[in-house]
């Protein structure tokens, strides 16, 4: 399994964003539901978010996104990092393994 951090980066002022916020996060819903999202949120200030996401495949990550409605409405860029956890809390050993 691989480990990505995604940046969502808004490209539009929030007043676009907010309308489309209980859309995006059912949609994350599902990708809780399948176990690939470990966490996910607003930064601050609200200039775009963060997911910490795990999936077989880069390719995976890019499908994801592909349906995220923040890039339906064209709304959003996204940065995508794979990274290896070789530490993290104990209680997490199940997700990362």
């Amino acid at each position: 399994m691989k480990h990505f951090i995604v940046e969502i980066i808004y490209t539009e002022p929030w007043e676009k964003i907010e309308p489309v916020v209980p859309e995006h996060r059912l949609f994350l819903q599902g990708y809780y539901d399948k176990g690939m999202l470990l966490m996910s949120g607003p930064q601050n200030p609200k200039v775009g978010g963060i997911l910490v996401a795990k999936a077989e495949s880069l390719q995976q990550i890019e499908a994801m996104i592909a349906e995220d409605p923040y890039n339906k409405h064209t709304i959003a860029t996204y940065r995508i990092v794979e990274f290896n956890p070789v530490k993290y809390q104990d209680w997490m050993k199940s997700w990362v393994e």
